[in-house]
C-alpha cells in the first residue's frame, strides 16, 4: 500500500510538473512569435475591442479614393500578414486597400460570439472607423465565407464582392479531425497548450506547404507571413472553434444567394483540394446571375500567392462592373 501510495504521489506530482512546464513554454513561444511578428498599421477600438488593420494606398486628391477601396478578409490559420505579402501591395498601385486581422488572429481581439456574421460586423466597423468608404469586399478561402456573410447583412454597405477559393455551400463530411478535439472546452484547456508548447515550428511550415499543393510558398512567405503566430493560445483555440462552427453557418446564408444584388466577382483553382471547386464556386454561379467565375487551371489553394495577378484582375472587373 505504501509503495502504490508512493507511487501515485510521484506520478501527481510529475504531472503537476510537466503541466507548468507546458504552460511556462507555451506562454514562451508566444512572447517570442509576437516579438518575431509584431503588430504594423494600426488598431481600431470597436465597441471596447481592438481591431488590428493595414492600410495600403493613397486617397484622390480631394480626400476620396481615386478607384474603389478594397477590404482584404485573410483565411483561417492566417492573418493580414497573408495578405500583405502580395496581393495588398499590389492593389496598392491603385486602390486603398484595407487588410484586416480577423477576430481572435494577429492583434485583434476575440469574439464572445464567434460567428461569420459577427466577424463580418467587427470588420465592416473597423474599416468605416478606419475611413473606407463603399467598398468592394475580397475573401479568401474562410475569409470568403465572411465576406459572404457581410454582403448578405449589409448588402447596402459594399459595392462588389470578390471571392478566392471561397466556401459558400455545403460539402460532406466532418471538420477534420483536430478541430473536433481542440473546439470543446476539455480540449482547449488540455490539448490546445500541448500544441502552443511542444508542436514544433517545421510542422506548421509543412501544413503551410500543403495549403499551397500542387505549388510551394514562394521565397519568403514563411518569413514574412510568422507560422510561429498560429501556434498562439488563443489562436488555436478561436480557429478550431471557428472551423468546426462553419458548415451550418453557411448552410444558413444559401436561401440568401439569389438575393445579392452586386457584382460577384471568384476566382478558383481546379487542382484545390481544400475548398472544392465545384461545390462551391461553380454551385454560386448557378445561385446568383451576377456572379462571374475564372477557373485557374492547375492552381490549388493559395491563389492569393499563386496566382496574385489574376486576384488582381478580378477586383478590376469588380470595380468596372460596380461603377457609379
Amino acid at each position: 500500500m505504501t509503495s502504490w501510495k508512493l507511487a501515485s504521489s510521484l506520478l501527481l506530482l510529475g504531472g503537476i510538473a510537466f503541466a507548468g512546464l507546458t504552460w511556462g513554454r507555451a506562454l514562451m513561444r508566444e512572447r517570442a512569435a509576437e516579438a518575431a511578428y509584431p503588430a504594423g498599421g494600426m488598431m481600431v477600438e470597436v465597441e471596447g475591442a481592438q481591431m488590428h488593420l493595414e492600410i495600403l494606398g493613397e486617397s484622390g486628391a480631394d480626400g476620396a479614393p481615386a478607384k474603389p477601396d478594397i477590404v482584404l478578409i485573410h483565411g483561417a490559420s492566417g492573418s493580414l500578414r497573408d495578405m500583405t505579402f502580395r496581393l495588398a501591395p499590389m492593389l496598392a498601385e491603385h486602390y486603398r486597400v484595407f487588410a484586416v486581422d480577423r477576430p481572435g488572429f494577429g492583434y485583434s481581439d476575440a469574439l464572445s460570439n464567434d460567428t461569420i456574421h459577427a466577424q463580418a460586423e467587427r470588420i465592416r466597423a473597423a474599416v468605416t472607423v478606419a475611413g473606407a468608404r463603399d467598398p468592394i469586399v475580397l475573401g479568401h478561402s474562410y475569409g470568403g465565407a465572411v465576406a459572404l456573410a457581410w454582403a448578405v447583412d449589409h448588402p447596402e454597405t459594399l459595392r462588389a464582392l470578390v471571392l478566392a477559393a471561397a466556401p459558400s455551400h455545403l460539402w460532406p463530411g466532418p471538420p477534420p479531425t483536430l478541430y473536433r478535439w481542440i473546439a470543446p472546452p476539455l480540449g482547449q484547456r488540455l490539448l490546445v497548450p500541448l500544441i502552443t508548447a511542444w508542436v514544433p515550428t517545421s510542422y506548421v511550415e509543412e501544413q503551410v506547404a500543403e495549403a499551397f499543393t500542387p505549388q510551394s510558398p514562394p521565397e519568403g512567405y514563411s518569413a514574412h507571413f510568422g507560422p510561429e503566430m498560429t501556434l498562439r493560445l488563443e489562436t488555436m483555440r478561436v480557429n478550431a472553434v471557428q472551423r468546426v462552427d462553419l458548415k451550418p453557418q453557411i448552410g444558413a446564408m444559401i436561401a440568401s444567394y439569389p438575393e445579392l444584388d452586386m457584382p460577384i466577382e471568384m476566382v478558383h483553382g481546379d487542382a484545390d483540394k481544400i475548398v472544392d471547386l465545384t461545390l462551391h464556386s461553380v454551385a454560386m454561379t448557378k445561385a446568383n446571375p451576377r456572379a462571374k467565375l475564372q477557373v485557374l487551371a492547375g492552381q490549388g489553394h493559395m491563389i492569393q500567392q499563386t496566382a496574385t495577378e489574376a486576384l488582381v484582375a478580378a477586383v478590376d472587373r469588380a470595380a468596372i462592373r460596380s461603377a457609379r
